[in-house]
């Protein structure tokens, strides 16, 4: 057997990131052998990644990339089993690799990242690689790639929630400030898609059952508790909010002004209030899961589509994508 230098593992761990008996024992179990050793680690990270694979990868770290011309862009989530893992220094590098590779070979899909090339090897065996390195499953779970005018993106604290956003900024400066708080507003408030009118019907009236369930159950704690009810709402999606509907509650709400014996003179001053309070109690799921129809965290009094607006009238949210670690 050949004798193994220190230099020798020293130079095999540089190159590949392994342990330092990991190393060791590769070099010896190929005689020295430099490619010898290299397929030795890769074959026991490919039994460690076997071993692995039916393991939950819950953790890892959120990272994005944009082009120069701020354009194009890159969200992605790297996992693992563990926050250790997810805290390393190479694991995040290996992240921020990944991303700007997805950018730089107009990747569009985890699938397509796989095959791309890394160090002589495909991302998939890559990330093979690292699994037997760390003892962990370590995979891209999501990533997408979004094109627009202009592009901001916002990484949570921790690193465990990302955001990228399209827009157009109207023409008005100060765009790049206020649309980063856009997306923070979708880190935190986590809406699905930009507007109710993506929301298929039969998803709306299913939601509607569920919701009003919901509080109904809830109103008998409250009762329970002595604490007031909340307004068990008709609908929950501006979809269902047709001409018909707002015509009833207008007249819902006059016939109730008229029993309270308010002066008929002043029911123009009082009907948009209450009319956008009943608008307001039967959007919840628009609320949730809209990006457009939520009210804006960084002013609750507007609603994002309106904070948008009066932002700059021209300016609008073309997109966004927002990824999640647990």
């Amino acid at each position: 057997m050949s004798t193994i230098s220190a230099s020798d593992v020293a130079e095999l761990r540089k190159q590949t990131g392994a342990g330092l008996m990991d190393c060791k024992k590769a070099l010896q179990e190929s005689n020295g052998d430099y490619e010898g050793a290299l397929e030795y680690l890769r074959k026991k990270g490919q039994k460690v990644a076997e071993k692995r694979a039916d393991k939950d990868a819950t953790e890892g770290c959120v990272v994005t990339a944009l082009d120069a011309a701020k354009t194009t862009g890159v969200v992605l989530a790297l996992c693992c089993e563990t926050d250790f893992v997810a805290k390393n220094e190479g694991f995040i590098d290996l992240a921020k690799r990944l991303v700007q590779l997805a950018l730089d070979h107009k990747v569009e899909s985890v699938e397509q990242l796989n095959a791309v090339s890394i160090d002589g090897m495909t991302v998939a065996e890559k990330l093979v690689e690292q699994t037997g390195k760390t003892g962990e499953k370590i995979v891209v779970s999501e990533l997408y790639r979004l094109s627009g005018d202009k592009l901001s993106t916002y990484i949570h604290a921790g690193s465990k929630i990302g955001v990228i956003l399209a827009f157009k900024d109207g023409g008005k400066s100060g765009a790049d400030e206020f649309f980063r708080g856009v997306a923070m507003h979708i880190a935190a408030m986590k809406p699905s898609i930009l507007n109710y009118t993506e929301f298929d019907a039969d998803f709306v009236a299913k939601e509607t059952e569920s919701m009003q369930s919901q509080i109904k159950v809830e109103n008998e704690d409250r009762a329970r508790l002595g604490k007031p009810l909340k307004t068990v709402p008709q609908f929950v999606s501006r979809l269902q909010l047709t001409p018909e509907v707002m015509k009833a509650a207008e007249e819902a709400i006059k016939a109730e002004l008229k029993a309270e014996g308010k002066p008929e003179k002043i029911w123009d001053k009082i009907l948009p209030g209450k009319l956008d309070r009943f608008v307001a109690d039967n959007t919840l799921l628009d609320q949730e899961k809209c990006l457009l129809n939520q009210f804006f965290v960084l002013d609750e009094t507007k609603t994002v589509q309106d904070a948008v607006k009066a932002f700059a009238d021209q300016a609008d949210i073309v997109a966004f994508r927002r990824v999640a670690i647990g």
